[in-house]
C-alpha cells in the first residue's frame, strides 16, 4: 500500500527516480479509485453514468459496458494530475531518459491540429486529402511515441546511479526512509 501512495507523498517531486514498482502500483491505485468514484458518482447522481451493450441477432457475440465519471471523479482526476505527471518523469529518470518525452505525444498531435486550423483559415474550400494523410502520419508517430513510453515504464531503472540520482533500489540503512 506504501508504493500505491508514495507519489502521493511526492506531490510535486520532479527530480530523483521512481522505480517500476511505484509507477505501477500508482497506476493500478489511479484505476481503482477511478472505478469506484465511477461507480458512487453514478450511484448518488452526480453526473456519472454506466451505459452497456450488447448485439443480438445471428452470429453475434458482442458485448460491452462503460462508465463515465461525474463530479467526484473529475475531482479526483484533477487532484491526481501532477502527481501522475511527477511519477512519469521520475520514471523516465529512473531509464535515464529526460522527463520531457512525456510532452512527445501531445507536441505530435499539437503540430497536427494547429495545421488544420492554419489550413482551414488559410482556403476552407480546398481539398483536405493532402491534410488528411499528413494528420494520419502524426497520429501513426503519437502513437509511436505513446507505445516507446509504455516500454521505457516497464524497463527496469538503470542499475547504480544515473544523472538524475541514485538507484532507487539501492541498499538503505532504514526502509522508512523510503517511505518519508
Amino acid at each position: 500500500m506504501e508504493w500505491m501512495i508514495l507519489p502521493l507523498k511526492r506531490y510535486a517531486q520532479f527530480s530523483g527516480r521512481s522505480p517500476r514498482r511505484e509507477y505501477w502500483m500508482f497506476v493500478l491505485f489511479n484505476i481503482i479509485v477511478s472505478i469506484v468514484l465511477s461507480i458512487v458518482d453514478t450511484v448518488l447522481g452526480l453526473g456519472g453514468h454506466t451505459s452497456s451493450y450488447s448485439a443480438s441477432g445471428p452470429g453475434s457475440y458482442a458485448a460491452g459496458a462503460g462508465t463515465s465519471g461525474g463530479i467526484l471523479s473529475g475531482l479526483w482526476s484533477l487532484a491526481i494530475l501532477i502527481p501522475s505527471i511527477a511519477v512519469g518523469v521520475r520514471r523516465l529518470h529512473d531509464v535515464n531518459r529526460s522527463g520531457w518525452w512525456m510532452l512527445a505525444p501531445v507536441l505530435v498531435l499539437g503540430v497536427a491540429m494547429v495545421s488544420a486550423l492554419a489550413r482551414l483559415g488559410a482556403n476552407p474550400d480546398a481539398s483536405m486529402f493532402g491534410f488528411g494523410i499528413f494528420f494520419m502520419v502524426a497520429m501513426l508517430i503519437g502513437l509511436i511515441v505513446s507505445i516507446l513510453l509504455l516500454v521505457w515504464a516497464c524497463t527496469r531503472g538503470t542499475i547504480g546511479p544515473n544523472r538524475f540520482g541514485p538507484d532507487p533500489y539501492a541498499p538503505i540503512d532504514d526502509l522508512q526512509e523510503t517511505f518519508r
